[in-house]
C-alpha cells in the first residue's frame, strides 16, 4: 500500500484566499492512475483551510476557538475536497471520501477503524481524507494537519513507502541556490516558512517525515507540480526529490 499527501501548496494557490489549481489535480489524478498498487490520499488546506485557521487564529492546540470559525474551515475543506473527488472521478479514480472524523476519537486514531481503511484501498477504492478542525471535547477544537495524519496511519497501516507531493522538488541544503538534499538520516535542515501556514508548513513535514521513517519506512518528498515523480517513487526508479531513509 502506497501513503500519498498532497499538500495544500500544490492543490491550491496560496497566495490566493479560496483558489484551487484545478489544472494540477487534474494531473495529479491522471498520474495516480498510473499506479497499480493499493493508495491512501491525505490532502492539505492550502488556500481553504489555512486561510480561515489563520484568520480566526486556530492552531493544533487544543483550545475554545471562536465557533464561527471552526464552522467555517470545516465547510471550507468539505468545499476543496469536493474539488478533488471530482477531479478524481473524471480522471477515472474511483475516490472514498473519508472525513478525519472516521477515524479518530479527539486527537487520538482509533486503530480499528484506520485499519478498516486498507481494505478499502485494496478493493480497488481510493481513501481520501484531510486536515481539518476537529472536536476534542469539554468545548474544546483543534486543527489536525494532514501530515499529522500521515504519522498517524503510517504507525498504523505501515505502508510500503509514503509520498509527500510539494510545491517545492524536495529539502534545499540552501533556499538561495535551491541545492536539493537528495537523502536525509534523522538530520533536520532550517527552513524558512511561510508565515500563513498554521500548521508548520515546511518544519512540521520534515518532523512528521522523520517520525515515519524511524519506524522503518521511506518517505520521499516530490516536486506535485511534475506528477510522474510520484510514479517513479512508487516504481523505485529515479527522480528528483529527497529521500528520507527508513531506520
Amino acid at each position: 500500500m502506497i501513503l500519498i499527501k498532497l499538500g495544500g501548496s500544490i492543490i491550491t494557490n496560496k497566495d490566493k484566499p479560496l483558489s484551487p489549481r484545478r489544472k494540477t489535480i487534474d494531473n495529479l489524478a491522471k498520474s495516480l492512475k498510473k499506479i497499480k498498487e493499493p493508495i491512501v490520499i491525505v490532502h492539505g488546506g492550502g488556500s481553504y483551510g489555512h486561510y480561515w485557521s489563520v484568520k480566526y487564529n486556530m492552531h493544533t492546540k487544543e483550545r475554545k476557538y471562536d465557533l464561527k470559525g471552526v464552522a467555517i474551515v470545516k465547510n471550507s475543506m468539505i468545499e476543496l475536497n469536493k474539488i478533488i473527488l471530482d477531479s478524481f472521478l473524471k480522471n477515472k479514480l474511483n475516490p472514498y471520501c473519508l472525513p478525519p472524523t472516521d477515524f479518530m476519537i479527539g486527537n487520538k486514531p482509533i486503530t480499528k477503524k484506520v485499519k478498516e481503511i486498507e481494505k478499502i484501498a485494496k478493493s480497488g477504492l481510493v481513501p481520501v481524507t484531510f486536515g481539518d478542525a476537529l472536536w476534542y471535547g469539554q468545548n474544546k477544537t483543534f486543527i489536525l494537519s494532514g501530515d499529522k495524519i500521515m504519522t498517524h496511519f503510517a504507525k498504523i497501516l505501515k505502508p510500503k513507502i509514503c509520498i509527500f507531493a510539494l510545491n517545492e522538488d524536495g529539502v534545499y541544503s540552501d533556499l538561495k541556490s535551491k541545492k536539493l538534499i537528495h537523502e536525509l538520516k534523522g538530520e533536520h535542515p532550517s527552513i524558512s516558512e511561510n508565515k500563513m501556514d498554521v500548521t508548520g508548513g515546511m518544519t512540521r513535514k520534515i518532523e512528521e517525515a522523520s517520525k515515519i521513517s524511524k519506524m522503518g519506512m521511506n518517505v520521499f518528498f516530490v516536486n506535485g507540480n511534475k506528477p510522474e515523480r510520484i510514479v517513479k517513487a512508487v516504481k523505485n526508479r529515479k527522480f528528483e526529490g529527497t529521500l528520507f531513509r527508513g531506520k
